[in-house]
């Protein structure tokens, strides 16, 4: 039987990411979403400085389609190597 997600689809749903503030990390973090969703939209992307600016969360939100899709994209941002945590 599969399991039940608590989540009705499709939604509106964020994906955090944080990782150094290099243009390389903010172009990385759009294009592991994008590999998942298609474009996003400038709109859909908020990017947050950390304190100091050594670090960077690109937070965008996505239409998620499936609890599976979700499973997906974070298993791809959270194996990225720059990627140093994902919410």
């Amino acid at each position: 039987m599969a399991e039940e997600s608590i989540i009705e689809f499709p939604c509106e749903f964020p994906i955090k990411m944080m990782g150094r503030d290099t243009p390389e990390f903010r172009v990385t973090a759009q294009s592991l979403i994008e590999n998942h969703v298609g474009p996003v939209t400038d709109d859909a992307v908020r990017i947050n400085l950390s304190n100091k600016a050594n670090f960077v969360s690109v937070t965008v939100t996505v239409t998620a389609t499936s609890q599976q899709q979700l499973d997906d994209i974070y298993r791809d941002v959270s194996g990225h190597d720059d990627v140093l945590m994902a919410l």
